[in-house]
Order: structure tokens, then sequence, then C-alpha cells
């Protein structure tokens, strides 16, 4: 079965999450970015509230600007200290793909990815990578992330990549969605995450 959701932060503005309930069936919120809290998304907190309230099931998502494995852990650490208490039917997802990462060599990379995703399964959440065609192809080793992880995957082309293994697949930018004013990222998800989050116990789910 394949389930279409959103992927939201403070650029989508104050969200009517009782309008958006119907016309998805999950959301990724971001939850911040960085490695201090002070970089928490300033919506994260009423996103996660209004989303859960309305029943829909919500994942999370930390936007890396780590250049050293070391980095990535303190992000870790603080993304852990900002999702702290919640539950998430979804994974919890690194964001890589700023273009101040984008001149190192995939090994270093690769082990950006593996710190953050690491300490977060130390503390019990299921763990996901989240980057472009490009990104996965020729700036991070895929196939060894993809055996660790799940695999969150943006590509807005028609006839896309689909030899690259993901279970998540971000389709376009510009989708409309009820509640939500101007554009959302819109995606498609062909893993049952709330089935496995409860019955791992995983995200905060019993």
């Amino acid at each position: 079965m394949i389930r279409t959701g959103i992927d939201v932060s403070r650029h989508q503005g104050v969200i009517d999450w009782n309008k958006v309930k119907g016309n998805a069936d999950f959301a990724i919120i971001r939850a911040g970015y960085g490695k201090s809290i002070k970089q928490k998304d300033p919506r994260f907190e009423s996103n996660y509230a209004g989303a859960t309230a309305a029943g829909i099931p919500v994942g999370a998502y930390w936007y890396s600007y780590a250049k050293t494995p070391a980095e990535a852990k303190q992000e870790a650490l603080v993304c852990k200290q900002a999702i702290k208490g919640k539950r998430f039917e979804y994974p919890v997802y690194f964001d890589i793909e700023d273009k101040s990462q984008s001149g190192l060599s995939k090994q270093t990379l690769t082990a950006i990815c593996k710190a953050f995703c690491e300490e977060l399964e130390k503390a019990g959440y299921f763990v996901g990578v989240y980057a472009n065609t490009d990104w996965f192809r020729n700036k991070l080793d895929h196939p060894a992330l993809s055996k660790a992880y799940t695999i969150w995957l943006a590509d807005y082309r028609t006839n896309y990549d689909k030899e690259l293994k993901c279970d998540m697949h971000q389709y376009t930018s510009k989708g409309t969605v009820p509640g939500i004013s101007g554009r959302v990222d819109m995606n498609t998800c062909t893993r049952n995450f709330p089935t496995i989050m409860r019955k791992a116990g995983l995200n905060g789910c019993k």
C-alpha cells in the first residue's frame, strides 16, 4: 500500500491540521537544524501538537550542516533534546544536502550520516537518511546507507532513478494541500512504518 504525505517546517507558517487530515496520510516535521538547541524549528512544537491532535501519524527530520562525524554526533544530541518525549510513527531522518558540505569526500559524508544515525539508534529511534539523487549517486555510499537505514529520496523527475533503493520518495516541492497556504513538499511511502514502530517499540511507540 502506497501512502502519500507531506513534510513541513516553519516555512509553511501556521497550518490548519484539521483541514490537512484526510489529505495527507502522514507528515514529516522539521525538528530543527545544526548543532544548537537554539536552532530548533520554531514551529516544531505546534506542528507536532496539531498533527497528532488531528490523528495524523508523524515523523521528524533534522537538517545538517555537519562537516565532521563529531559535528554530526553533536547535531544528533541536540536533535534528541528537541524531540525527547514525543512519539513518531515514522522515522527520524537526517537531512544532508547543504552546499557547504558538498565538497567533502564520499567517505566523510557517509561517516557523517552514520555518526548521526548511530547516536539516534542508541536512544531507541528508527532512523533514515534524506538526500537527492545526485547526492546518493555521487556524494554518499548509498548501498552502505540503504543496508543500514531507511532511505528518503528527493527526485522531482517523472522518470526518476528507481534503481536507488528507498522507502520514501519526495516527488515535488510544489504540492497543494488544504490547511496549508502556499506550496508544500509531497511524498509517497511504500513501507508500513506505523506497524513497524509499534511492533518494535521504537520512536516512543508502545
